[in-house]
């Protein structure tokens, strides 16, 4: 969650001013306040290409070589929030490139993509090898290529000085920051202050960020089931091709026999347990996964845990609009009443607003691993 004063949290719920604002660049150092904006829409989603996209009416703004323009400008957004009596607390609403630009009687619209757009389309003109080095090293040269001065963030529970081999980059820069974020078992993003950040894969056990009451949210708990992507055994092995010893495999496996997604005692080492002990009920769902940047046993186990708590925590999906919280992020967990008196814990998926909005819908995915 992006960080908000206590005072301006509280707020959420109450009395309090939403004032929205933007401003743009053409140097990514000089930013030029925007005089007014008309509305603005931010799209928040942990499985678009983007995960920040969106749109803005801007009135007062100059266009062209000078102005705002598709090949050169950043945009920044922010969502304020004001209690009474009490001073603005700005929200980063995201950091963005123009993807489209028309002109509007008292100034332009806009369509916005983030900044892993600049990334993706910053191909390598030739394959290139890279390594060895540190992750941290890597990802700071990959992608201040492509946005020079771009920060980078690391957060807990992925390891940066972890050690890449030697490897070969075709030309996609993009799905290379993907592969090294992937072998330290997390995943690569660009948040709402134009970071790129390398985290791990949340779980539902992570600390829940906000808590919705009951008759706060307009919940639709529809809690639709599907086996899409559900993996209870995984198999991570680091294979670089080069004649150097394969790492693993190494395997993570459901192992909780109070889950409907239990795989059994041992899987791998014993595949007819459950038959032996009778356990009908188990069902086991394997996928393999290999890395040529996986090359110590520790790492593929991270990576092995990483993707099962990943594949066992997309079952059960809930939607619901409650009090809009701009500081939502996805992968914050959440505690939602979805009955009088009954909690679950979900994982944001999706969080879009309409800027200076009181409103916010969401999606999120949590688990059916144990049975109530």
């Amino acid at each position: 969650m992006i960080p908000i004063p206590a005072a301006a949290l509280a707020a959420l719920t109450g009395p309090a001013a939403r004032p929205m604002r933007a401003e743009w660049s053409n140097d990514g150092d000089t930013w030029t306040p925007v005089p007014r904006v008309a509305s603005g829409e931010v799209r928040i989603d942990a499985g678009s290409e983007c995960r920040y996209s969106g749109t803005a009416d801007l009135i007062g703004v100059p266009l062209g070589r000078s102005g705002i323009n598709t090949a050169i400008t950043r945009v920044r957004l922010w969502q304020g929030l004001q209690p009474p009596r009490t001073e603005v607390t700005w929200v980063p609403a995201g950091t963005y490139v123009v993807d489209h630009v028309a002109r509007t009687r008292l100034g332009a619209n806009l369509e916005l993509l983030g900044l892993e757009d600049v990334l993706r389309g910053a191909r390598l003109p030739v394959a290139r090898t890279i390594g060895p080095d540190t992750a941290r090293v890597l990802v700071e040269q990959l992608a201040g290529e492509a946005l020079p001065g771009v920060p980078v963030s690391w957060r807990p529970g992925v390891r940066p000085d972890t050690r890449i081999p030697r490897t070969t980059v075709d030309e996609d820069r993009w799905q290379a920051l993907v592969d090294i974020a992937a072998a330290l078992a997390g995943s690569v993003w660009v948040d709402a202050r134009g970071v790129l950040t390398i985290g791990p894969t949340p779980t539902l056990d992570d600390p829940a960020v906000w808590r919705i009451p009951y008759g706060t949210a307009v919940v639709e708990p529809a809690e639709e089931q599907t086996a899409e992507d559900l993996v209870n055994l995984w198999t991570v092995s680091g294979d670089g091709g080069d004649g150097a010893p394969v790492i693993g495999p190494v395997f993570a496996w459901d192992s909780d026999p109070r889950s409907i997604t239990y795989a059994g005692p041992d899987p791998v080492g014993d595949p007819g347990a459950p038959q032996r002990l009778g356990l009908g009920h188990v069902r086991v769902r394997a996928q393999r996964y290999t890395s040529p940047l996986i090359t110590t046993t520790p790492q593929a186990d991270d990576v092995a845990q990483s993707r099962l708590a990943a594949s066992l925590g997309v079952q059960t999906t809930l939607a619901f609009t409650a009090v809009g919280h701009p500081g939502l992020e996805p992968g914050d967990v959440v505690e939602v009443e979805v009955r009088a008196g009954e909690w679950q814990r979900h994982i944001i998926d999706s969080c879009p607003y309409t800027l200076g909005g009181i409103t916010q819908s969401c999606t999120t995915r949590t688990t059916s691993r144990r049975l109530t």
